[in-house]
């Protein structure tokens, strides 16, 4: 007598899901190495220019400006042809190989670092590399979540993935400022140590074959398209737009070194790259806080009027930082951004996972994350020109004015925003 095989129990959690788990792994110890090396390239080119180069506040200040827009350019140059390759190849072969990539330059930096050959041409190369290598990063990797977690849990991953975001944005800088304390080329040491781990759990991942089709199409008519699926769906255009446009105005995170060194104080002392580790964390702090929420109690309904008031709220504790001269208020306001971020992160990412096909998926991925590229990086240059002509208090409390300005906009312009009541997919997630 044959005995059918009991089929499969369903997961209730993403976190069931063995290739989840790895992807979830490797997200994590990316965003540890990299938010930490980032940080501390940013306050090293800063000194490197107050102190090697004889520059004044203002003039560094800008140079933090110009660092954003080095590693912007190669975003906004290589994102059509990384929405391509996603689409195209085996999304967890371009993500891994593209960690590998982000491990040499921390290599470099551990180096460079070591023996005292840090200089502004070299900091501003590394800077761009790290940009061309996150440009290939940002769509296989997110692309990859809707292809090995049913539709019905990708609320529930979306907040996981947060956390495993926002967790590795709060350990990073504050580990690589403590590490940076001993010697000054430890995080970066440790950064390469973590990316491989990264890359190993990338490629321990199942084969994920490109959609069938994709490969068969001429690539310049794939970007076309990818363009032309976003430009053509309003929905999705308000959605990768107002990120875009809020943290162009809106981010404060490019002055922490002018915060760090010249402005915030703890008994008459600048709170320097210690505080700035801190400073750099607390933004994620507040925003692991609500994605842990999230991942227990997703938020279900009237997500488009809640996005837009994540955004409200991201801008109003900017300008309270902004505007705060006591060092223990404005790591709370830091959070409190953070934590506004992160409500608008959470929905704007499920609504564009869910409400895209996965034949454009890696297209339309790569699209969002040079909106969010371009809003960070950009941003910083927005930050650095505006801290120059205002100085970095006005700058910022400048960008969160501005940011709320967006948000009042597009509550108007995109009605199919305020108007999404819930997470239903439009199309299937894998």
């Amino acid at each position: 007598m044959t005995v059918a095989a009991s089929p499969s129990p369903v997961p209730t959690s993403p976190l069931a899901i063995p290739d989840y788990r790895r992807f979830w792994i490797a997200r994590f110890f990316s965003v540890v190495a990299t938010s930490g090396m980032v940080v501390m390239l940013g306050y090293q080119l800063y000194d490197v220019a107050r102190s090697d180069y004889g520059m004044s506040i203002a003039q560094a200040a800008f140079q933090l400006g110009l660092l954003g827009l080095a590693q912007f350019l190669p975003l906004f140059l290589l994102t059509p042809i990384a929405g391509v390759v996603a689409d195209r190849f085996d999304r967890r072969n371009v993500a891994g190989l593209s960690i590998c990539l982000d491990c040499t330059i921390a290599l470099a930096l551990a180096i460079a670092t070591q023996t005292g050959a840090l200089s502004l041409p070299l900091l501003f190369g590394l800077a761009a590399l790290h940009g061309t290598a996150r440009v290939f990063i940002g769509p296989a990797l997110s692309s990859i979540a809707p292809n090995i977690v049913p539709a019905e849990l990708m609320p529930k991953a979306i907040a996981i993935n947060s956390m495993a975001w926002q967790t590795g944005a709060v350990g990073g800088p504050a580990i690589a400022g403590m590490l940076f304390a001993g010697h000054p080329a430890l995080p970066y040491w440790t950064s390469t140590a973590l990316l491989m781990l990264s890359a190993f759990c990338v490629f321990g991942i199942r084969r994920l074959p490109p959609p069938p089709g994709n490969r068969d199409s001429h690539p310049v008519r794939q970007i076309r398209e990818g363009l032309s699926f976003v430009w053509n769906d309003r929905f999705l255009l308000g959605c990768v737009t107002l990120d875009l446009f809020a943290v162009l105005m809106g981010g404060a995170t490019a002055l922490l070194p002018v915060f760090a060194r010249d402005i915030l104080t703890v008994n008459g002392h600048a709170v320097g790259a210690d505080g700035l580790g801190l400073m750099r964390a607390m933004p994620g702090v507040g925003a692991a806080l609500v994605a842990f929420v999230l991942a227990r109690r997703p938020i279900a309904n009237n997500v488009g009027l809640k996005m837009l008031i994540g955004v409200a709220i991201y801008g109003a504790f900017t300008i309270g930082f902004g505007l705060s001269t006591n060092y223990y208020l404005s790591l709370l306001m830091l959070a409190g951004v953070g934590a506004g971020d992160m409500v608008s992160v959470f929905i704007r990412s499920t609504l564009v996972q869910l409400h895209t096909p996965d034949d454009v998926r890696g297209r339309v991925s790569s699209i969002s994350g040079l909106a969010i590229s371009a809003s960070n990086e950009l941003g910083e240059m927005q930050s650095g020109v505006a801290a120059a002509l205002l100085g970095a208090i006005g700058a910022v409390a400048f960008g969160g004015i501005g940011a709320i300005a967006v948000t009042a906009i597009w509550f108007f312009a995109f009605p199919e925003l305020k108007n999404a009541r819930t997470f239903a997919a439009r199309y299937r997630t894998a």
